[in-house]
């Protein structure tokens, strides 16, 4: 059984900075996708950003292109987000989701996400 649990939300002021991290159990991180996803009051929920734990590869929506950053740490099957740089706009409730083990496909394909954590608030003002 997947479970991912997801820490590190909080509050920033505009222009700040804030890390959420991801642990995943029940399974090894082993040529999966691990992405976040984010929700806003009011609105659906969006992709935001993806890695490829086999390669590294990653994948951003333009909206947090060039002021967020993930990355993953195989040995400790985590995937983190760094968050720079942020707007009122990302605030919404922030969720990690993988595709699970063995996945052939691209990480972009955000409908393949099959298991989710429980999200982390995310409140910039």
């Amino acid at each position: 059984h997947v479970q991912l649990v997801e820490s590190g939300g909080g509050s920033a002021q505009a222009g700040g900075s804030l890390k959420l991290s991801c642990v995943a159990s029940g399974y090894s991180f082993s040529d999966d996708c691990m992405g976040w996803f984010r929700q806003a009051p009011g609105k659906e929920r969006e992709p935001i950003a993806a890695i490829s734990t086999g390669t590294g590869n990653t994948y951003y929506a333009d909206s947090v292109k060039g002021r967020f950053t993930i990355s993953r740490d195989n040995a400790k099957n985590s995937v983190n987000l760094q968050m720079n740089s942020l707007k009122p706009e990302d605030t919404a409730i922030y969720y990690c989701a993988s595709t699970g083990p063995r996945y052939v496909g691209s990480c972009a394909e955000w409908t393949e996400y099959n298991d989710w954590g429980q999200g982390t608030q995310v409140t910039v003002s």
